[in-house]
């Protein structure tokens, strides 16, 4: 594991910060196999901070390739059929079960999502340990939710699909939300139906500028907001946290409290189209220029960016209104319909999550977004009052013990592909000192409270933002379909 090269201006003693090959919330690259001997019993994390939960060997399953035999088949149709009606055919799963191929164990774990504790867990979570040969009574994820321990062990497993997982999936998934039927519709999208989950609420489809919220229950993204000069802010404390954005002369503040409302933004800053995503359970906000898409595309409109209600490995699914295309969240990189196909990839650019005091000091001609959003709105200010402080709540696989959970880093993709990631607090106890903190030719340096990635060579900024260190690489993978993504 390489570390942030220690420069000799200072003699003083530093923390030494790991660089991480980057895996944070929702993300996976590269094809490490880190996890793929560790798996066993509940285990003391590598500095004794915290047990983790070690996963037993994975159950033998044929390859994604392996059709399913007819019986089986049938079996799966019969209980899409009742599924309509809102309740599990148990002659069916128990045909499944009997069948005995373990990649319906990912259709199984589908099903709990939907069918809570004392309606339907009891029966899944046996079939579940039948299909796999696991036992979950190890697993502390199951007493919080079966459905979380059983989705965890097969990405951790790295158990394939099975040919019409993806067309069954859908055939359960729009029962709750047809609107999510263009996220399933294109076959040849680079999305690993696997790890797509449901976050709990439902698209948000609403046309650009709509001030109203979704009767409905989404996610309501906040267009064009009404922004205030720094005096104007005053009514946000300077210790509260904000994700600051510059471009050109322009310089903008977005308070967290109303970023946890919306979770994404379409603004114009410096002349330019934004689309910005905030993930809450991935702690990260993302900035990405989307007037470039019309000029790569063709297209006559700019995207919109909303949030979809669905999730990849914990991080938020989102997409075009205008096409219904889904982008990676993390990358930009439009994965199905016809942006797709024209090969959209967004522009990102660098996204500091400092204090309000701190950055309206280093900008003072900044904008922030004003009190109510300009919708008429009152924001809490801390509306998520620690949710997510104590862990993921959503599947993920494999813990990463190299750091402690929830633990932010600066998330940078290198000029040659190289994801990274800095732990953030040590990176701001190094350079406190005056020293650098470089690695991979990527170095950190400190702007308005927050950290900017630039090279090391020349100085130019890199886009970095920060994020949530949740989880390693899974195991080898055999299905060559995913939703790529890393930060």
């Amino acid at each position: 594991m390489p570390v942030l090269r220690r420069h000799a201006r200072r003699r003083a003693p530093l923390l030494i910060v790991a660089a991480l090959t980057l895996a944070a919330c929702g993300a996976s690259t590269g094809d490490s196999d880190s996890n793929a001997t560790s798996y066993g019993t509940a285990a003391t994390g590598s500095d004794g901070r915290t047990p983790v939960f070690r996963y037993p060997p994975a159950p033998d399953a044929p390859p994604a390739d392996t059709a399913d035999a007819a019986q089986v088949r049938e079996a799966m149709d019969a209980m899409a059929l009742l599924l309509r009606a809102g309740a599990i055919d148990d002659d069916a799963l128990a045909d499944i079960v009997e069948f005995g191929d373990a990649r319906h164990a990912w259709y199984v774990a589908d099903l709990m999502r939907f069918f809570g504790a004392g309606d339907g867990d009891d029966r899944l979570a046996e079939a579940f340990e039948s299909l796999t040969g696991a036992s979950l009574d190890d697993d502390p994820d199951s007493e919080l939710s079966p459905w979380l321990s059983t989705t965890n062990h097969l990405i951790a497993w790295d158990t394939p699909g099975y040919p019409d997982y993806r067309t069954d999936k859908a055939d359960l998934f729009l029962l709750v939300e047809p609107g999510w039927e263009p996220v399933f519709a294109d076959a040849d999208a680079d999305i690993d139906w696997r790890w797509l989950s449901w976050g709990g609420v439902l698209i948000d489809d609403r046309e650009l500028g709509d001030p109203d919220g979704c009767p409905q229950g989404c996610i309501p993204a906040l267009d064009d907001p009404a922004v205030t000069d720094a005096s104007g802010g005053d009514w946000y404390p300077d210790d509260a946290i904000v994700f600051g954005i510059v471009e050109g002369d322009e310089a903008l503040a977005i308070p967290k409290n109303i970023a946890e409302i919306h979770e994404m933004f379409n603004l114009t800053l410096g002349e330019r189209r934004f689309g910005i995503p905030y993930c809450t359970l991935c702690g990260s906000a993302q900035a990405y220029r989307t007037d470039d898409a019309v000029t790569v595309s063709g297209a006559d409109e700019v995207p919109v960016l909303r949030t979809s209600g669905l999730l990849s490995r914990s991080n938020k699914v989102m997409y075009d209104l205008r096409t219904q295309s889904v982008f990676d969240t993390f990358t930009g990189a439009a994965v199905s319909g016809p942006l797709r196909d024209q090969g959209i990839v967004l522009e990102e650019t660098t996204v500091l999550r400092t204090t309000w005091g701190e950055w309206k000091a280093e900008h003072p001609d900044t904008t922030i977004i004003a009190e109510d959003g300009g919708i008429g709105r009152s924001y809490p200010l801390d509306p998520l009052q620690g949710r997510d402080d104590n862990g993921p709540i959503f599947p993920i696989g494999p813990a990463d013990d190299r750091l402690p959970e929830q633990e932010l880093v600066v998330g940078v993709i290198t000029a040659d592909g190289t994801p990274v990631a800095f732990p953030a607090e040590e990176a701001r106890a190094i350079l406190s000192i005056g020293d650098d903190v470089t690695a991979h030719g990527v170095e950190l340096v400190g702007d308005g409270g927050g950290l900017r990635a630039v090279d090391a060579a020349t100085g130019e900024s890199i886009p970095s933002h920060l994020s949530l260190i949740h989880i390693s690489e899974p195991t080898r993978r055999r299905d060559s379909s995913r939703m790529p993504s890393s930060a």
